[in-house]
């Protein structure tokens, strides 16, 4: 790692506009912004962004709010805005073509939703996401619990990379059909972005709220400094709090970490590498909080999440297939696109599977791909099953590793047509993308 590698934490702060609350009606406008990605003194990078900057402005509420958004698109193309891991009506989703049209150059679109579930969750373009969130069309999205856990900070960290030029312009290859067929677009330069970029006390408690803003880089995450439970997964809180080692966040995955600050010094996000530790950015620590006696991490207050039948479950498969390497490169790509779910590539009239509204899917992920995929459904969390064939945790992306078959089990209770895709988002640019209908 060089030194421009290492020197990323500076000027976190700067790239966040406000934070806006659900109280009141909230303007949200995409436009074109010029954001300090590299470290001061080197040059700004000309993006895109919401409210001025990127990523976007915290919007925050409590369980059960109401969320009044205006969007107004001035990036001089079509965009739309998804509100990632929401169960929320699906005229809300955000998806083009499923849920609404487009939002053209200089329109405007309301976007009206109660926030059902606490946790953490994030906001994105879902337009030509391959290339819209790359350049900067995204921002933190909490909802509070009605009683929060007790912690003296409660930080936002979204971690991303960015492939950048030496003038540290965007490197403009979003489509490049060999970052689609591998693993797609990754970039050269990775930092953790920390709302708010302020210190922490040696022994505070800590909440930390990860999310993978990556439109296709895996991240695995180690701290220095910290020492903690994995209290929530995409937004769903753990019966059991997990160790923080081993985070492995695919792009749009989230975790939430509650801490000690155990340390004096800095603590440490750090990316390992193959070439060694990539830190990706640090949370200064400054004096010592002697009023605060160490305690259990606690777990979570529940989301509201309907139970499957297991009995009555609907088995189906969804195979991935394509890619580098594969028989589908080899024997010609159908309609010209790369990746397919069950030897279909894109959008198709009908949907996977059309249910009645409560009905329980236990649904077989089967990789047969070299490479990994982070697969999203929308307007639903679903049970990771485990390896005993017992239900694990509340997700609404899995990362379904090159090879591997992995069994989720899902509530289909969200009436609408939803989106099922890769988030590695080249990938589902390619080809990778069905839905599936609840009635």
């Amino acid at each position: 790692m060089n030194r421009r590698d290492f020197l990323i934490t500076t000027s976190a702060a700067t790239l966040f506009p406000r934070i806006a609350v659900a109280s009141t009606p909230i303007k949200l406008i995409a436009q074109p912004v010029n954001a300090q990605i590299l470290p001061e003194g080197e040059p700004a990078t000309p993006m895109l962004g919401f409210n001025g900057g990127t990523p976007g402005p915290v919007l925050r509420a409590s369980r059960g709010d109401t969320f009044d958004i205006r969007f107004q698109n001035r990036i001089g193309e079509g965009s739309a805005v998804h509100w990632h891991g929401l169960r929320i009506d699906n005229a809300m989703d955000g998806v083009p073509g499923m849920t609404q049209d487009v939002v053209e150059a200089g329109g405007e679109f309301e976007y009206r939703f109660r926030a059902p579930d606490a946790g953490t969750f994030w906001y994105h373009s879902h337009n030509r996401s391959w290339e819209q969130v790359a350049k900067g069309l995204y921002g933190p999205l909490i909802v509070d619990e009605q009683t929060p856990p007790d912690v003296d900070h409660d930080l936002i960290v979204m971690i991303d990379d960015w492939r950048l030029t030496e003038s540290g312009a965007l490197a403009g290859d979003f489509e490049n059909m060999h970052d689609q067929a591998h693993q797609g677009r990754l970039g050269n330069f990775a930092r953790a972005l920390v709302e708010p970029n302020t210190p922490v006390r040696r022994g505070d408690r800590v909440r930390l709220r990860l999310i993978n803003v990556a439109t296709d880089r895996i991240f695995p995450v180690e701290f220095e400094g910290i020492d903690g439970k994995v209290v929530a997964l995409d937004g769903m809180p753990l019966v059991n709090p997990q160790e923080l080692s081993g985070l492995i966040l695919a792009p749009a995955q989230r975790a939430d970490i509650i801490t000690d600050v155990a340390s004096a010094t800095p603590v440490s996000i750090v990316f390992p590498t193959r070439d060694g530790p990539y830190l990706l950015g640090e949370i200064p620590v400054e004096g010592t909080n002697t009023a605060r006696q160490p305690g259990d991490i606690l777990v979570l207050p529940p989301n509201e999440v309907a139970q499957p039948d297991m009995d009555n479950a609907i088995s189906l498969t969804l195979t991935m297939e394509g890619g580098a390497m594969s028989r589908r490169m080899m024997q010609g790509m159908m309609g010209g696109d790369i990746w397919a779910f069950n030897g279909q590539s894109g959008l198709t009239d009908t949907p996977l599977h059309s249910f009645e509204r409560g009905q329980t899917a236990r649904i077989r992920l089967v990789n047969d791909t070299r490479f990994p995929h982070g697969i999203h459904l929308h307007g639903h969390h679903f049970f990771e099953v485990g390896a005993d064939d017992n239900l694990g945790a509340l997700r609404d992306t899995t990362l379904v590793d090159a090879g591997e078959t992995r069994d989720i089990v899902c509530v289909f209770d969200n009436p609408g047509r939803w989106l099922i895709h890769c988030h590695m988002l080249g990938h589902q640019a390619a080809g990778m993308k069905t839905w599936v209908e609840v009635a």
